[in-house]
């Protein structure tokens, strides 16, 4: 499961062990597309990671492994960063000021079923920042990643095109205090977490990405043959869906425990298999009980107003 010591990590599995260590290992400018979804020093509780550790120190090891996310980066390589809101101001600074990486994006992905907090406003988002190496050189696929517009979602309007636009900047609610539908074509990002009740959910790994999410970055991003980097591979969907799609994947992993069952997913998938999970959720999640019975009083409403 470990490469063997100075070697470089071979492709097409999970690697045990330290990221830095095996980031060290990987050659220079021999990924195409990284993708980081670190611990985000909130005090979660990983079987071998402490996340407690102080600010400096968790910002000093973030600036290092980032450091050998670029060096290990194509001169057209990307790079995304899945990170919560209290570091996120301060990973973007070193990424773009003291690494040099241009920031392309920085997208909201906005999930149901989020964190229930008492005295402030539940979090329900997390921040995916989109960095490049080169501004004038990266890979980005246009017609890979269209999503139903607003003409189409909203408004079922026939003059929509039927190919979609690209997702740009918008402000949201939840769906289901929007009666006339949420828009998906925004930069902030709609994907249902992956809960206990999902068919895709692995049930061992507490920070589950939805392969939907995964499949959008990985497409625009790359291409088929690709090699995809995930230095801290968690529950392994960053792997399985570059696999999924036809891509060269590489991925690190700390725990022994979830390496193993990296293993295990990986080698349940052949390249081609469908993605797990909704391609476009705003179209196929299910309406809420009382969602619906709101649907139902508004036509009432609105016939009453007709007569």
């Amino acid at each position: 499961m470990s490469p063997a010591p100075h070697s470089s990590p071979a492709l097409g599995r999970v690697h045990r062990g330290d990221c830095l260590d095996l980031l060290s290992r990987t050659p220079s400018g021999s990924v195409h597309l990284a993708f980081a979804d670190p611990p985000f020093n909130i005090g979660y509780d990983y079987d071998t990671y402490d996340d407690r550790r102080s600010a400096d120190d968790y910002l000093a090891w973030s600036r290092r492994w980032m450091g050998e996310i670029k060096r290990v980066l194509r001169d057209d390589g990307t790079f995304w960063l899945a990170i919560g809101d209290e570091y996120a101001a301060e990973l973007k600074v070193i990424a773009t000021r003291e690494l040099g990486l241009t920031c392309r994006s920085w997208v909201v992905w906005y999930y149901t079923f989020g964190v229930n907090c008492k005295q402030k406003f539940s979090r329900s988002h997390a921040h995916l920042f989109h960095f490049v190496k080169d501004p004038a050189a990266f890979t980005f696929n246009v017609d890979a990643i269209r999503v139903p517009s607003a003409r189409e979602l909203v408004y079922g309007d026939k003059r929509a095109n039927a190919a979609g636009r690209l997702p740009d900047d918008t402000w949201i609610l939840r769906p289901q205090d929007l009666p006339e539908g949420f828009e998906s074509d925004g930069d902030t990002w709609y994907f249902p977490r992956v809960c206990g009740t999902f068919k895709e959910r692995s049930g061992w790994h507490g920070c589950q990405m939805p392969e939907q999410l995964l499949g959008r970055i990985i497409r625009a991003c790359s291409h088929e043959g690709d090699t995809v980097l995930d230095p801290f591979g968690g529950s392994g969907t960053t792997l399985a869906v570059a696999k999924k799609l036809g891509r060269s994947f590489l991925g690190f992993e700390l725990s022994e425990a979830y390496a193993a069952r990296i293993d295990e997913r990986l080698a349940c998938i052949k390249p081609g298999d469908r993605l797990d999970g909704a391609a476009e959720p705003l179209k196929s999640v299910p309406a809420t009980k009382n969602g619906r019975r709101r649907a139902k009083a508004a036509t009432k409403t609105s016939r009453r107003r007709a007569l």
